[in-house]
């Protein structure tokens, strides 16, 4: 059994280049084979998002804290709570982050592929996109 203590980990900033707004990264593990599972708990303080990405194999999101919308390209924006998992599908390009007044956290599950690659990233997310929201009902 490999156990790592929370005192233990290591917390860095979400790199600008994948992260608009501030975004911190704990805990970043991967699994040795036959496992190719990787993960971390990411923290988005209110406005923070991701860049839009992909993963080859797709991406299990647990939110443990906050408010937080997501995306895939060219759907609609969807709400999330605490409590939540997401189910984000393989090679779908798509973004996930805080909402623009709630922080949010979540611990992010994905696999590697044959190439060791667990994601792909692209562009960032315009204002535009990210503020129009969710859907209201």
């Amino acid at each position: 059994m490999d156990i790592t203590r929370k005192a233990d980990m290591q917390t860095v900033e979400g790199p600008e280049e994948y992260f608009t707004g501030k975004a911190t990264i704990t805990g970043q593990f991967s699994r040795e084979d036959p496992s190719n599972v990787t993960g971390a708990i990411v923290h988005f303080e209110p406005g923070a998002r991701t860049a839009w990405h992909k993963h080859p194999r797709g991406q299990t999101l647990i939110v443990t804290e906050g408010v937080g919308w997501t995306a895939l390209e060219d759907g609609e924006v969807h709400e999330f709570y605490e409590g939540d998992i997401l189910w984000c599908p393989a090679d779908r390009k798509h973004w996930h982050g805080a909402t623009p007044h709630e922080a949010m956290t979540h611990i992010a599950i994905q696999e590697t592929d044959e190439t060791g690659t667990n994601v792909e990233w692209m562009e960032k997310v315009s204002d535009a996109e990210y503020l129009r929201g969710p859907k209201k009902d």
